[in-house]
């Protein structure tokens, strides 16, 4: 079952003045960064609020480490704003095995690892009406 949203992605060009500009602006502080050589990505992770079942809500910057990466292209042909949403759920693999069987294309055939070892997978967008959805197990939570 789906919890909360997790996240919102946003991709751009230059994570250090996105994350400026979201600290200045907003008073975010990053809560954590680290770049995902799988996914060819700079994150920050920026702690929007606690949740009443004990995850978080975040903002999570994406910069691309190689043009070939899927942010990378999407940013080529999008430029930067939000890129993707993410909902988070306590069982990652259940939950995308029954939106598989409802019709969705699921992206992962098994989770892949995503930020602070959290198990991940991605929603088709032309299955989520335009929008990439991604499912989140927190690490705390498997």
């Amino acid at each position: 079952m789906l919890t909360r949203i997790d996240h919102i992605g946003i991709a751009c060009f230059d994570l250090d003045t996105t994350v400026e500009f979201y600290r200045s602006t907003y008073g975010f502080e990053v809560f954590h960064s680290e770049i995902n050589e799988e996914q060819g990505v700079r994150e920050a992770m920026l702690k929007i609020n606690d949740t009443s079942d004990g995850g978080a809500s975040y903002l999570q910057l994406l910069e691309p480490t190689r043009e070939d990466s899927a942010v990378g292209k999407w940013l080529a042909k999008n430029g930067e704003g939000v890129h993707h949403i993410a909902f988070g759920t306590a069982d990652v693999d259940g939950d995308a095995a029954d939106i598989r069987e409802k019709g969705v294309r699921v992206l992962y055939d098994e989770p892949r690892t995503g930020s602070m070892g959290s198990r991940i997978t991605f929603l088709h967008p032309k299955d989520c009406h335009g929008v990439l959805t991604e499912l989140v197990t927190s690490r705390t939570e498997h």
